[in-house]
């Protein structure tokens, strides 16, 4: 079986024979709810490609979004923690394709394998560090700096250059009124660092979008590296 993830495909032999009987092919559809607040999760996804957002919901239809997963991590991580469910809401942003397995098998296999679960929590510790320095972006950059940081991210989980992305989604992602990521975006192209097209966001200039978002970018991906070994191809572009 050939496996795109890397959670699944850095796994040693035994651990991954321990999960590969259960793991289950499917296609993960734009905005397919993968978790929903507050409801025993089912299934632990590890997408191949695409990309699952993690989205806090408050009152009055707030709502932002806390991180992101594509092919270097896994939803159902409340499960891998030692919980069944989440406050959180966990859809698809980026069509894709994924491997799942049942909760319970999951948690069968970390209780048999103490390298498995410290590999899985490696996984969650990472992605803790990405939610913390997405509150840092969200509460000290400039609605440009969120942006480019946003789309580094999704570009280091995604194959090629183009971002199936649409304004009124980045709005939710950033916590933003649409307005004004129709007024980043437009920025962001006019300093040449991306184009525009009807729901397609292109990256021109990884380097230059990098740069400015600055200090709000980098920290989460060296952790994730140091924990995991994950590192996109993309970082050296």
């Amino acid at each position: 079986m050939a496996l795109a993830n890397h959670v699944l495909s850095h796994l040693s032999q035994d651990d991954l024979a321990l999960l590969q009987p259960h793991l289950e092919p499917v296609e993960l559809a734009f905005r397919k709810n993968l978790e929903e607040p507050n409801e025993a999760i089912k299934f632990a996804y590890f997408p191949d490609d695409g990309i699952v957002s993690i989205v806090a919901n408050g009152g009055r239809g707030r709502m932002i979004e806390v991180g992101v997963i594509g092919r270097d991590g896994m939803t159902a991580q409340p499960v891998v923690m030692g919980t069944d469910r989440s406050a959180n809401s966990t859809f698809v942003q980026v069509a894709g394709t994924a491997h799942r397995i049942e909760v319970a098998a999951l948690r069968k296999a970390m209780d048999r394998s103490p390298t498995l679960r410290r590999s899985l929590l490696m996984v969650v510790q990472a992605f803790l560090t990405q939610a913390a320095h997405t509150a840092l972006a969200n509460g000290t950059g400039k609605i440009e700096e969120r942006a480019a940081r946003w789309l580094v991210m999704a570009h280091d989980r995604l194959t090629g250059d183009g971002l199936p992305l649409t304004h009124e989604f980045l709005a939710i992602m950033l916590g933003v009124r649409r307005a004004g990521v129709t007024v980043s975006l437009k920025n962001l192209e006019t300093l040449g660092l991306i184009s525009t097209k009807r729901k397609v966001i292109e990256v021109r200039n990884r380097a230059g979008l990098v740069k400015l978002a600055a200090d709000i970018y980098g920290v989460p991906e060296a952790e994730q590296t140091r924990l995991t070994g994950w590192r996109s191809l993309k970082f050296s572009r």
